[in-house]
């Protein structure tokens, strides 16, 4: 501790360079931590027990197959089946293209015992159960739209050839903004809407425990193995994982931009270091000739290394868990991605990366400088 006011004065001596390195890591740490709260996010799936509890039921083919209503009774005698729900995209424009936002119809009675993490005043359920018409928005919605209860919003139809005039009878809360940025009305309204065809594309489907779902997956899938339209049955984090698959190898396009950053991140503090050192040969000299020892000499020194990379920590890691806690990016991210989460994980795999950088960045040049005698040292001037 004597020596931290010897440290901090050595580190800022030259405070130019010294801030320039800071922020060179700041921005690379920043960048990094934003590339893996990215990734993050986009994997993020709810943990609660009725989110593992449930199962989503699709076409085998693709998502633009639709499945006969009449799979419902099926799926609901398999045993385990705790409830069945269908789930139908509806992909409407509301007012403009860039009003993007999930819309589904579904159930009234059975959706919000399907997903019990979100949470609707009883009266507002009532209202909406009753109105055919009725549509439930999420609170990220109703905040961005300005909507109130009672207001009307028409969808129009872009996927199917029809427009969903809706009266909106309640608000709902989720535990993330992402999940309370959908809508949700009657399937029935839809189907009526559509002529009738009784189909639909998904189903959710939630198991009685944990320790049914593999039998569940392996139940339903066989049920209509031999069927016009077979199925393919999944968890719903693994459904959704599906999504992210589909924008192509993600993961190893992250881990590329990451390796670079990295690298680009070595190469600056190890010059940047390798500087310093070099300039301090002539008081490494002095420090010996006054008694430093070796080894006192050598933990000052890559002491000043570790406290420029923890302020470079400091402002892009702590600087992005700030910044995109607080951005609001639902407008950008058309209602499915609101904010990108800064774990702790990543927070602690950021101050892992700056601890390693200063310390092997510094290292060579650091031992370099504590070995040389005071005569080699004195020569070199």
């Amino acid at each position: 501790m004597k020596y931290l006011h010897l440290i901090w004065k050595n580190a800022m001596r030259n405070k130019i360079r010294s801030i320039l390195t800071i922020l060179s890591l700041a921005i690379s740490l920043f960048l990094l931590t934003t590339i893996l709260a990215f990734w993050t996010t986009l994997n993020r799936t709810p943990d609660s027990l009725d989110a593992q509890l449930r199962l989503v039921v699709r076409h085998a083919v693709s998502l633009a197959n639709m499945l006969p209503m009449s799979y419902q009774q099926e799926i609901e005698k398999i045993p385990g089946v705790k409830q069945v729900v269908p789930m139908q995209w509806f992909g409407g424009v509301y007012i403009d293209e860039k009003n993007f936002f999930a819309q589904f119809a579904t159930e009234p009675d059975k959706i919000f015992e399907m997903y019990s993490e979100y949470q609707i005043p009883p009266d507002q359920l009532e209202s909406f159960i009753k109105d055919r018409t009725g549509v439930v928005v999420g609170k990220t919605l109703a905040d961005r739209f300005n909507w109130k209860v009672g207001d009307r919003i028409t969808l129009i139809g872009r996927i199917f050839p029809v427009n969903m005039e809706l009266t909106i009878r309640g608000i709902y809360t989720a535990p993330t903004k992402e999940d309370a940025s959908a809508v949700f009305f009657s399937r029935e309204y839809w189907n009526e809407a559509m002529g009738r065809p009784n189909v639909i594309g998904t189903f959710a489907v939630k198991a009685k425990s944990i320790e049914d779902i593999p039998r569940i997956i392996d139940a339903i899938d066989a049920r209509f193995q031999n069927s016009i339209a077979q199925t393919k049955t999944e968890t719903e984090k693994a459904f959704q994982l599906s999504f992210v698959s589909m924008l192509g190898n993600v993961k190893l396009l992250i881990a590329s931009v990451n390796a670079v950053v990295l690298f680009a991140i070595l190469l600056v503090v190890a010059n940047t270091m390798a500087i310093a050192m070099r300039e301090r040969t002539r008081e490494v000299a002095i420090l010996k000739t006054v008694g430093f020892r070796r080894k006192t000499l050598l933990l000052l020194l890559i002491s000043e290394s570790l406290l420029i990379c923890f302020l470079g920590w400091v402002l892009g890691c702590l600087g992005a868990w700030l910044i995109w806690s607080s951005v609001d990016l639902t407008n950008m991210g058309g209602g499915f991605l609101s904010q990108l989460y800064v774990t702790p994980s990543i927070l602690g795999l950021g101050l892992i990366v700056a601890f390693l950088l200063g310390l092997f960045s510094a290292g060579i040049p650091v031992w370099h400088a504590s070995q040389i005698t005071v005569a080699q040292a004195l020569r070199q001037l």
